[in-house]
């Protein structure tokens, strides 16, 4: 289980960075495509501003970019090494991998970014 305070658990939860009480996005779910990346404008526990200077998450572009050459490669080894499967096959693999998982690599990566810049503090007051 993830332990509240640990950066993992805020990335993979979405939750805020510092103090990890409340999700970040107006909808948890990644699936809702119509408000993936509808944010709170601040989190409500600890006041923490998510959209810490104007176009902040453009960074979070070069993190989405690693994860999915990540992904990709992950699906081109299971593919085509473990698998044994065509060159043709294993690319198909990575295509589908990385649109399968788009959703939850876009919030990884914002959730990955945030949490270069913001630390756990639970006696964090307003």
């Amino acid at each position: 289980m993830l332990k509240k305070g640990s950066k993992l658990n805020s990335i993979l939860t979405g939750t805020c960075p510092r103090c990890q009480n409340e999700s970040m996005y107006l909808d948890k779910n990644p699936l809702h495509f119509s408000k993936l990346l509808k944010m709170n404008e601040k989190c409500s526990h600890c006041g923490l501003k998510y959209q810490i200077e104007p176009s902040f998450f453009y960074g979070a572009m070069y993190v989405s970019y690693a994860l999915n050459v990540a992904l990709g490669v992950a699906a081109f080894v299971i593919s085509y090494l473990i698998f044994n499967t065509s060159l043709k096959v294993a690319f198909i693999a990575i295509i589908a991998s990385n649109v399968v998982l788009f959703p939850y690599v876009l919030r990884w990566s914002r959730n990955i970014y945030i949490n270069l810049f913001i630390s756990y503090n639970p006696n964090f007051k307003k």
